[in-house]
């Protein structure tokens, strides 16, 4: 037990030793000002976009919702032509990392007979200046605070055997494990100092944002083996390396090969490898194939003459007139069903190559954990591609659901022989439910996106701590 507590109180030595020093130093002190108050600002100013995206949203769907309720009687059919818009939803944690959402659109027209893209993303409507990046805390997180720890750390060891006193410090009994662990926990005290706004930001959502506690927790967890990871690494280059200068030049490498390159260089490939279609081949393939399945316009067409025909047999009637339904809304049904069977296959095959695509990308993270730690981000945080994915199923669900309930008003409230002519009340779809899609559980991306990243960054950190003790044992036997 004592020796227990001896080396506790060695660790502890070791660290006041280590966070002197930084305080003597104006150019470590200047650095850590700077950097604590970038992260305070990429927070605060997180908070405000994201408050700002959110009440523009709400706005904008209200104002949409009150023009749908402000169509006066007519016909379902115009009403379907009509339209209506819907907005993408944020999550509480979006302030921390907005992933995708800067390049992605968030409204959607829905209307019959068509599957509309996304439009209006913030990068594609603001200045040159948002296309460079938004300054978020994930950003500052993921790459500056990295950079800042390894140049405050890369000399911990390094500068201390230039200058001779590591053979005096471990000649005065202090154990190599113990010199590493303070200089560890003296550095990983300065990361958590960095991350502080961050993570206050984090946590404060926790107690306040109903439901957001668990992504919450998990963010806060990641980050943590993220930026263990670094402090580890610039402490055990430090301890291995003959010079501090030679310390700088393998971190710096490390670090612009494992945040700046790779997470640069994979997707490139990865696009390269598995092609995605343009919107404009899209569009032309899905022209094609409309042609072919047949056209609910023309009487004369096959399939809908054959659907006709059964129908008639359905009710038991020989003519369209005798029908206790209108045709014409059956006929619109079933053309809607068709068209968004195939607008629904050609959205699925897209969003399987882009999954594909990511599924190529995370294959990296295990020489990248920046790659591991954005995607546990963006997911936890609700701006990845599968979360956008996940909007534009829902919303085709609800456009599919508004739809065939205009074609059910068409064919059971209007009357076939005067068709044109006849409106209905406009009750009927202001007492349609609104688009509201239920938010994505954490449960749903924990093993697909959560539990992976955290293999690779805890396979990271386990590696690193292993090596900073065979390290420890390594300065005892040089010191001897």
């Amino acid at each position: 037990m004592k020796a227990r507590t001896a080396s506790w109180q060695t660790v502890r030595a070791v660290t006041r030793e280590e966070w002197r020093a930084l305080l003597r130093s104006r150019v470590a002190l200047s650095a850590v000002a700077v950097m604590l108050l970038l992260t305070l600002t990429a927070t605060l100013v997180g908070f405000e976009h994201r408050h700002a995206i959110e009440s523009e949203r709400n706005r904008f769907q209200s104002l949409a919702d009150q023009q749908w309720n402000a169509q006066p009687d007519r016909h379902p059919h115009r009403v379907s032509h009509y339209g209506h818009y819907v907005f993408r939803p944020l999550s509480p944690l979006a302030f921390f990392d907005f992933g995708v959402d800067p390049f992605t659109g968030h409204t959607l027209y829905l209307e019959g007979h068509r599957q509309n893209s996304a439009n209006f993303s913030d990068a594609g409507q603001s200045s040159v200046l948002l296309r460079f990046g938004l300054l978020t805390p994930a950003f500052v997180l993921q790459t500056l605070v990295p950079l800042l720890i390894g140049f405050l750390a890369f000399g911990s060891i390094a500068r201390e055997r230039e200058r001779g006193q590591l053979r005096f410090s471990i000649a005065q009994g202090i154990s190599g494990r113990n010199l590493l662990l303070g200089k560890l926990l003296a550095h990983a005290l300065v990361a958590g100092l960095l991350a502080l706004p961050a993570f206050a930001g984090i946590a404060w959502l926790a107690f306040t944002s109903a439901g957001t506690a668990p992504a919450a927790l998990l963010m806060l967890a990641g980050y943590t083996l993220y930026l263990l990871m670094w402090t580890c690494a610039a402490v055990a280059i430090s301890a291995f390396s003959a010079r501090a200068r030679d310390a700088l030049i393998v971190f710096t490498g490390l670090w612009i090969a494992v945040v700046i390159l790779l997470p640069r260089m994979i997707p490139d490939l990865a696009s390269h490898r598995i092609v995605l279609p343009t919107r404009i081949e899209t569009d032309v393939a899905i022209h094609k194939d409309l042609a072919a399945i047949g056209d609910s316009h023309n009487p004369d067409d096959p399939y809908f003459r054959d659907f006709r025909e059964k129908t008639l047999a359905r009710y038991g009637v020989k003519k369209i007139e005798d029908l206790p339904v209108n045709y014409g809304g059956l006929l619109m049904a079933e053309g809607e069903r068709m068209t968004s069977d195939l607008f629904d296959r050609y959205m699925q095959d897209g969003f399987q190559r882009q999954q594909a695509q990511s599924n190529w990308v995370h294959a990296f993270s295990p020489i990248s954990p920046t790659i591991a730690v954005r995607r546990l981000s963006a997911a936890l945080a609700g701006s990845d591609g599968d979360s956008y994915a996940r909007f534009l199923n829902d919303a085709e669900r609800y456009r599919y659901a508004l739809i065939q309930a205009l074609n059910r008003m068409h064919a059971e409230q209007v009357h076939y022989h005067n068709d044109k002519e006849q409106r209905i009340s406009r009750n009927n779809w202001q007492a349609l439910p609104r688009f509201s899609p239920d938010p994505r559980p954490v449960a749903a991306i924990l093993g697909t996106h959560v539990l992976p990243s955290f293999a690779v960054l805890s396979g990271w950190l386990a590696a690193l701590m292993l090596a900073i003790a065979l390290l420890g044992k390594r300065l005892e036997r040089r010191a001897a």
